[in-house]
């Protein structure tokens, strides 16, 4: 059987200012409606699996459950204590499967945050990789290259006698290279013996554990000691971690598949893409005449060759060629097409400048909504809130800001004190400094209200948590 492994720590920072720490790309819509991760998850959907693992960070667990919910996908998420790169991971994910008596069970390990538009290509190519790694072999896919790209790493095909994009024959690997210069990756596209690695693998969980105790016995060794105090809450699935935080960091690539002889690689050529870069998504958009892509209100003149994603606001374009313009609520990117691998030299700036417009949006995503910070002055800050039905806030206070509710749209439930009382829409309620408080929203449609915070302090850590629904640190 089947196990479809999801590996979504990525912090895609090459695409700010719309992908951040606390909402990173795979959980964008860049590609369709769906968010990528969805995307990931539906492309399995078709094939003959056990229940999906999704694997990703603490910060971003509620909004895994969320999509996966909205999606109708029931998982299992792990979550890592810290990133270790991809080898750890992996082996957190194998370590499950032979807990749970399906050692014999097959990975398919894939990435949160990758484009395949030809799901019938890729589903061939799993179809063709199935009977490699049931056998003990560890299969990597291999991109069939449509230029000499720089930007991926490449693995030799051994035995290959030119490219096959069908995917009809599977060939030992022969080696890993690092990304090369443009000389070098015109010589690998020449040979025909080169496949861009996709970081997608596909192979037995006992296998890659005897792999990864020949190689690497000091990262199994941390995180069979990880998965050894495991504990549940909801979906989601906490390893012990100190000792995973001991675990040294190393890629799949690095730690076992550059070492074993037992690795294949199977040809895919399925319309994908990493989307590394906004490069990268305006290569794979549908463009008009102009060869410019749209989202959102635009307007465009006499401009050619532009990526423009408007956000709430109309985005016109007068007489430019080749420019990367994001809008969002907190920051605008104007850029050269030819210049965007460089956006993360910006997000560098934006750290060492301790500014916070890296970490997180606007409107900021918990598990019981989102809230949008719309104005904010000395003393004073106002913030949308939407709170979904069924969905608590925690029971909480504040040492140095009062709050002022109004409800636009459905039914509060709130807790002031020892008082319990609802506050329909068009009302309004006061919670005093210091006074232990909480909203809940009992009702089928989203509660939706504008507060008003006053006071001497308005940051996020002034929030002193009493109690909480969700699993998040009580405070005091």
């Amino acid at each position: 059987m089947i196990t479809p492994v999801i590996l979504s720590g990525g912090s895609g920072t090459r695409l700010w200012p719309l992908s951040r720490t606390m909402y990173p790309k795979q959980f964008l819509p860049l590609n369709s409606d769906l968010s990528m991760l969805q995307e990931t998850v539906a492309r399995v959907s078709d094939l003959e699996t056990e229940k999906v693992l999704v694997i990703c960070n603490e910060g971003h667990r509620f909004l895994v459950a969320e999509q996966m919910r909205q999606a109708g996908v029931e998982c299992d998420i792990l979550l890592e204590p810290v990133g270790r790169n991809t080898a750890p991971a992996i082996a957190l994910a194998a370590l499950k499967a032979e807990s749970e008596g399906r050692g014999d069970d097959v990975l398919l390990v894939l990435a949160a945050d990758h484009v395949i538009e030809n799901d019938a290509a890729f589903r061939q190519a799993i179809a063709q990789a199935l009977p490699e790694a049931v056998s003990g072999k560890l299969v990597t896919f291999g991109i069939v290259p449509s230029e000499a790209a720089t930007g991926y790493g490449y693995i030799r095909a051994g035995g290959c006698d030119g490219i096959d994009p069908q995917g009809k024959k599977v060939y030992p690997v022969a080696g890993f290279v690092e990304k090369p210069d443009q000389a070098t990756a015109q010589g690998y596209l020449d040979s025909g013996d080169y496949y861009w690695n996709s970081g997608m693998f596909m192979f037995r969980a006992d296998r890659y554990l005897q792999e990864l105790k020949a190689h690497r016995p000091d990262i199994l060794e941390c995180c069979q000691r990880a998965m050894n105090s495991v504990q549940r809450d909801f979906d989601f699935v906490r390893v012990d971690g100190k000792p995973f935080s001991e675990c040294p960091e190393d890629s799949i690539d690095y730690a076992v598949m550059e070492k074993t002889s037992e690795a294949v690689v199977v040809p895919l050529d399925a319309g994908w893409s990493d989307v590394g870069s906004w490069s990268a998504l305006w290569d794979i958009k549908q463009k008009d005449a102009d060869g410019n892509s749209h989202q959102g209100d635009v307007i465009a003149i006499d401009s050619r060759g532009c990526l423009v994603a408007a956000g709430e606001r109309l985005v016109a374009t007068l007489g430019v060629d080749d420019l990367v313009i994001v809008d969002t609520k907190d920051a605008l990117l104007v850029a050269h097409r030819d210049r965007v691998q460089d956006v993360k030299k910006i997000v560098a700036k934006i750290k060492n400048s301790n500014r916070e417009e890296h970490i997180q949006h606007r409107e900021v995503y918990r598990p019981w909504g989102v809230y949008d910070s719309i104005d904010q002055g000395e003393r004073y800050q106002v913030k949308r809130i939407t709170v979904k039905p069924g969905g608590k806030l925690s029971l909480q206070k504040h040492h140095h800001r009062a709050e002022h509710w109004v409800v636009v749209a459905g039914v509060a439930r709130v807790t002031c004190g020892d008082e319990q009382y609802l506050v329909a829409e068009n009302q309004s309620t006061y919670i005093p400094i210091g006074e232990v408080h909480c909203l809940e929203n009992p009702g089928k449609i989203d509660l939706e209200l504008i507060e008003v915070q006053s006071g001497s302090y308005l940051g996020e850590d002034d929030i002193v948590r009493l109690q909480d629904n969700y699993g998040r640190a009580v405070t005091e």
